[in-house]
């Protein structure tokens, strides 16, 4: 997995918003949107919207992954792991739908002030 930044405004993503290639087990390679990192049970997990080659996602489908990065070398790419286990795939997943409804009331809230 690589971090850079994304600087195509024309994409519908902000301009400064973080993307990483995720390596496939296929050996393939997919750019993804990093949406959030959330904390659940005091574990990391990093939520990616899978972007094709235009920098778009039609399918609306996120990934979630265990996350975690190494303390003592802030400079070490973090780690990412399947989650195997249904019911912590569960409680991630109803994590994010609170993240979203968050955001989304947080949005309303900016319309209003406008």
């Amino acid at each position: 997995m690589s971090k850079k930044n994304d600087s195509h405004a024309d994409n519908g993503y902000d301009a400064e918003e973080m993307t990483v290639d995720l390596d496939l087990e296929d050996g393939t390679s997919v750019t993804c949107a990093v949406i959030t990192i959330l904390t659940v049970a005091k574990q990391d997990y990093i939520v990616l919207l899978p972007l094709d080659e235009s920098g778009e996602n039609t399918e609306g489908e996120v990934w979630f992954y265990r996350y975690s990065e190494n303390p003592d070398d802030p400079n070490e790419e973090p780690a990412l792991a399947y989650i195997e286990d249904d019911d912590e795939y569960e409680a991630v997943a109803d994590a994010f739908d609170e993240y979203l409804d968050s955001s989304e009331f947080d949005e309303l809230l900016d319309d209003d002030k406008q």
